[in-house]
């Protein structure tokens, strides 16, 4: 029995039934298959002719719908001719497609899924049969899932497996007697397992796991085409509560019932076709069934797709923030419509009394809604209005779906006359203000397209995304967890993670100023030029527009222009300089705006990614800020000297020092050994550590290595002491990078005597201090080790580049500035990340008879931005040409070269 032939029944968002052509020569295949002596070879090859026509008519722009119907129908074609020629006529089963297949939809590389009803528990004469055909199945290349079953075991599993039943749902009778489909159809029917109110909590309740999964966010840096918020799996959940509750084959039924316009049908008709087309492009490149847009196939569907480099931004962000603003829509459609549908189906219309709320709004049933369809047209601030009511009404549950509708119908009157009005801005200013939910309301606004309507700018960043590891979030997405992370600073039980944070917005008068800098920081992407300088315009224009005081106003753009100045003057500066310390305080000015920015860059960082933030970059950022803030606090005319911070660290040092019995002659001694750098980087708490060590380690005991985690630097230290020698810093690195851990910045003391104190701090590759004992002990003897054996070659370090590092290609730059005031030459490094770059360059700096002072390493997403502080051998600044030209070539001949990217 075939029972659809290519007429499949439609479902999904397919609004007809079509007949599509078949993708081979049907009547030749039967006639080639009486006559061929090699049926498996005429198999493989109509399954190869087919894929290249499906290829071809992809090529030609063919409609995604007709295009995985045609791949079905051919599908269904081929395990036909092999049930009926493996399976004995008369027998008791059934061959069923189901899931995906069943639907009648399949891309090139989608698994078959099938069921073999089983018309009696007897099976004993069908395992051979059964067998062989299922090895015929995968001998000819097809990935087929399947599962054998009876009538009673289908019903046992669909009963106890929302997943299963779900299947069920989806399924198609290809060959075997008809009237055991019948039968499970019956059996599966909402009348005997899963009502449509069960069934609807359960695929909300899944679809709630999956996107927590997923992070709750459409905008995840490799999306998943299927399972991520706003992608298939958000249209198919739409379809399996139509299917069930409906007994509807078609989306385009939820028209006829009234739960959808035909404007949102065809949204989300779209919306498939694109995600589709992107689908299938990945199978084919692929050959697998690859549904994760990973780094490695963006830039190459970017490019099929044509999508172009230009000044507005690269050819991949344009084509991924199409997929996010994809994503958006569909992921705004089926919170609208699986709310409608609860209302119907788990509620049954049974809602509650409308409460009145204000003069506009009423609750009902736990959710928000207009007091009449006219509302907005009436009052079109009250699409504002809405965020601060339920702002101001955290019992809420959400907005109502038919309320949603009419702002998604009637948003387009947010226009230039609207954004003038008084009470907009008023409104507007009211919902930053509120004492809870500014950010869920925020997010809301974004969600509903009302957040891009009133700030126009913000559209342009929607769904945008930013290429390169840093970023992991679209760049509204991320803005929005700016606001929430500033928020998360105000909240009691929150107040542990960053108790400096929460001190310091507890006395701001106006926090409403933060949210708006963080809102407007990074508006201006995507735009060409400098976006700090164009969103610090556009913040002011806004600020002004809504009646701050200039004084104000100025602040707010100031934070916009200048919000990563901090984060850079951290990570990429050496903050033990006083004169670091005083440009940065000239910058800032104040210590007002020294809150306001500490704050934002602190909620900044943590909101690119948060699984990067560290408490290396908390307790640098705060090192920053009370440096920072004792210079103003003091005076910018009256700058503290060096040798005053010297005395006081050295007087701290001494006293911890001598209460351990120390020597003092002995510590004056060791001291005088030293250079003034160490005393400036380190505290006296460092200082008096290391010194006792150095104090107490026997020559014989060299090399000594000594770890202890550092909670002012936020890490682990790995302290070495033992005599100089040629590339000691290449090895060391190499070392460390071959134990899987993360150097962060590098502190190299050799004595006048010859002997190194050599600090560095590292993280393990999740960013967490090392903590396990018995990791520690391998650190340690791995080093020593390591540093005894006399060898001074390069040392490879074997770890293998991460997958999504070999995507980013960053040349080489070597910059170098002098710091005269130091007697030291700054090289600046810029690279792509890879594992064994630091010993790189340390073998570099050995070759050309370079000492390292300090490094401080820089690594954004998948670049290098490194500073390394350098001198001659002779403690002086580098000069002549020469020496900067030979380091340089030696930097790129190591870095650039064939093998220096093996290494990695």
């Amino acid at each position: 029995m075939r029972t659809s032939g290519c007429g499949l029944n439609n479902s999904s968002l397919n609004s007809t039934v079509d007949t599509f052509s078949p993708l081979i020569d049907e009547a030749a295949f039967q006639q080639q298959l009486e006559t061929s002596g090699s049926t498996l070879q005429l198999f493989r090859n109509a399954i190869k002719s087919g894929n290249e026509q499906l290829k071809l008519l992809f090529a030609q722009g063919e409609t995604m719908t007709q295009l995985v119907k045609q791949r079905a129908c051919l599908i269904d074609f081929l395990l036909i001719q092999a049930w009926n020629r493996t399976i004995p006529v008369g027998t008791d089963a059934a061959l069923i497609a189901v899931g995906g297949y069943g639907r009648g939809e399949l891309h090139p590389q989608s698994d078959i899924d099938l069921l073999f009803l089983l018309g009696s528990a007897d099976t004993d004469d069908l395992a051979d049969p059964l067998g062989a055909l299922l090895t015929f199945f995968w001998d000819i290349g097809l990935e087929v899932g399947h599962s054998v079953r009876t009538l009673e075991e289908c019903v046992i599993a669909a009963t106890q497996d929302i997943t299963v039943i779900t299947n069920l749902m989806e399924s198609r009778p290809l060959a075997g007697p008809g009237y055991l489909f019948d039968q499970l159809k019956l059996a599966i029917g909402k009348e005997k397992m899963w009502p449509s109110d069960r069934f609807l909590e359960g695929k909300m309740e899944e679809q709630r796991r999956r996107y927590q999964k997923y992070d709750d966010t459409v905008s995840s840096l490799e999306p998943n085409l299927k399972e991520c918020p706003g992608g298939l799996r958000d249209i198919q959940t739409i379809d399996w509560v139509l299917k069930r509750h409906f007994n509807a084959n078609r989306m385009s039924d939820l028209v006829t019932h009234g739960f959808m316009t035909e404007t949102e049908y065809w949204d989300l008709k779209f919306g498939q076709e694109w995600l589709w087309r992107i689908r299938f492009a990945l199978h084919l490149y692929t050959g697998r069934c690859e549904d994760r847009l990973l780094f490695d196939y963006q830039k190459i569907l970017a490019d099929e797709f044509g999508f172009q480099d230009d000044h507005a931004g690269l050819a991949i962000e344009k084509f991924m923030q199409q997929y996010y603003q994809t994503a958006l829509r569909i992921s705004r459609m089926n919170e609208m419509l699986l709310q409608h549908f609860r209302e119907v189906i788990v509620l049954k219309y049974h809602l509650d009394d409308p409460k009145p709320l204000t003069h506009h709004f009423q609750s009902r049933s736990g959710f928000l809604e207009v007091v009449d369809d006219q509302v907005f047209e009436r009052h079109p601030l009250a699409m504002l209005e809405l965020f601060l009511v339920m702002g101001q009404h955290p019992e809420l549950n959400g907005v109502r779906a038919s309320t949603i509708r009419l702002m998604r119908d009637h948003r387009r009157t947010i226009d230039n006359k609207f954004r003038a009005l008084p009470e907009a801005r008023a409104l507007f200013m009211a919902i930053l203000r509120l004492p809870q939910g500014v950010t869920n309301e925020l997010r809301r606004m974004n969600r509903y397209g009302i957040l891009a309507r009133y700030i126009p700018a913000f559209a342009n960043i929607v769904g945008r995304m930013q290429y390169d590891l840093f970023h992991v979030y679209t760049v509204d997405e991320h803005t929005l967890f700016v606001v929430r992370n500033l928020r998360r600073f105000i909240i009691p039980k929150h107040r542990s993670e960053f108790p400096l944070c929460s001190d310091i917005i507890e006395k701001l008068h106006y926090p409403e100023l933060l949210y708006l800098a963080a809102l407007f920081h990074d508006i201006a992407k995507g735009r060409g030029g400098d976006h700090s300088t164009l969103g610090a315009k556009e913040a002011e224009n806004f600020c002004r527009l809504h009646d701050l005081s200039e004084r104000d106003s100025r602040l707010v753009s100031w934070l916009v222009e200048k919000h990563l100045i901090m984060s850079m003057t951290a990570q990429r500066k050496d903050i033990s300089d006083p004169d670091v310390i005083t440009e940065f305080a000239k910058i800032v000015g104040n210590p007002v705006r020294l809150d306001h920015l500490y704050l934002l860059t602190v909620a900044d960082i943590r909101a690119t990614d948060p699984k990067k933030w560290n408490n290396w970059k908390n307790s640098l950022l705060r090192e920053l800020y009370h440096a920072t803030k004792h210079a103003l606090l003091r005076g910018l005319e009256n700058p503290q000297e060096r040798d005053e911070i010297i005395q006081n660290k050295q007087a701290g040092a001494m006293h911890l020092l001598l209460a351990e019995k120390i020597d003092k002659e002995r510590i004056i001694q060791l001291w005088r050994t030293l250079s003034v750098d160490y005393f400036m980087f380190n505290s006296w708490e460092e200082i008096a550590w290391q010194t006792k060590l150095v104090l107490g380690a026997k020559p014989e005991r060299l090399p000594l290595v000594v770890l202890r985690n550092s909670g002012t630097r936020g890490g682990t230290e790995v302290f070495t002491h033992m005599e100089d020698r040629v590339a000691l810093f290449a090895l060391s690195t190499a070392l460390l990078d071959q134990l899987g851990l993360n150097i962060v910045s590098a502190r190299i003391e050799t004595t006048d005597n010859l002997l190194t104190l050599n600090s560095f701090l590292v993280l393990e590759e999740d960013g967490s201090p090392v903590e396990d004992a018995a990791r520690r002990e391998k650190i340690r003897q791995t080093l020593r080790k390591g540093l005894s054996e006399p060898t001074t070659t390069d040392s490879a370090v074997l770890r293998r580049v991460p997958r999504q590092l070999k995507h980013f290609s960053i040349p080489t730059r070597v910059d170098f500035a002098d710091d005269s005031t130091n007697q030291r030459t700054i090289m600046k490094l810029n690279t792509d990340d890879r594992p064994g770059l630091l010993s790189q360059v340390g073998f570099a700096f050995a070759e050309c008879g370079i000492r390292l002072i300090s490094a401080k390493i820089a690594t954004i997403g998948a670049e290098v931005d490194d500073t390394f502080f350098i001198t001659d051998r002779q403690d002086r600044p580098l000069a002549g040409r020469e020496i900067f030209e030979r380091l340089e070539k030696a930097i790129h001949d190591r870095l650039d070269s064939k093998s220096g990217k093996n290494l990695t």
